[in-house]
């Protein structure tokens, strides 16, 4: 006998040094399987940043499972799109989303801002996401410039708060496993580490996301962002 073939998860987060955590994660599972993950990295810390970040989380994923990574993207944007009466301003965000089924070979993503999507083929780590930053722009369009790229990285060139149509990026990834990351992890643990500990815990998400929250240490001046990465894995059909 053959049975379905499932998605494992895994899902681990680490606040970093800097006061309160602004990252937020969550999986949301339909009645048919279908599996949608979103990682939001709210900028800056302080306990509403944290709320907010831990609210569009939880809305990207939920709508995002049931139509879409585009529209569960910008469903979280609307709820900071207008900076709100107050005196604080309504926190900001960057984000990723995933969805994905068993059975379906293909891996949906979206994303705004530099959290980061990464496939595993059981040979190679990619990253099928592009960071939407100033570094990456001087990289790409700079010129004699490109040797500031990396001065500019914390320089967020789109976000939740300014989302739309044409400038949430997106993708489609058909490896077994998918990896989602925040910043904290992938601007201090580089490729090759990354890499090694996917290849280390390719058959085990929840150990692989615990590894990488753990790999993220302090920065240059000995601080430690809020680190935040979730799994999705295709476990083959079963047969019995």
């Amino acid at each position: 006998m053959t049975t379905d073939r499932a998605i494992a998860i895994g899902l681990s987060t680490r606040p970093g040094t800097a006061g309160p955590s602004g990252d937020a994660a969550v999986v949301h599972t339909l009645a048919d399987q279908t599996v949608a993950a979103a990682i939001v990295d709210g900028i800056g810390h302080s306990e509403r940043v944290s709320c907010v970040a831990t609210l569009l989380a939880e809305v990207a994923a939920r709508v995002a499972a049931r139509r879409g990574t585009l529209p569960g993207l910008l469903s979280a944007a609307e709820l900071v799109a207008d900076p709100g009466a107050e005196e604080v301003a309504e926190p900001d965000a960057v984000a990723v989303v995933a969805v994905t089924a068993p059975g379906d070979d293909t891996t949906r993503i979206a994303w705004v801002g530099d959290a980061r999507a990464w496939g595993w083929d059981g040979t190679r780590l990619r990253q099928y996401s592009t960071d939407q930053t100033m570094g990456q722009f001087l990289r790409v369009y700079g010129g004699p410039a490109v040797e500031l790229a990396d001065h500019h990285d914390v320089w967020v060139r789109a976000s939740l708060a300014t989302a739309v149509v044409a400038t949430v990026r997106e993708a489609e990834i058909s490896d077994r496993l998918v990896l989602l990351t925040t910043d904290g992890i992938h601007d201090i643990v580089g490729h090759d580490e990354v890499e090694a500990l996917v290849r280390a815990h390719e058959d085990h998400p929840q150990a692989l996301t615990d590894a990488l929250a753990a790999a993220a240490r302090e920065d240059r001046t000995g601080e430690r962002d809020d680190a935040t990465a979730v799994a999705l894995l295709h476990l083959p059909a079963s047969t019995g």
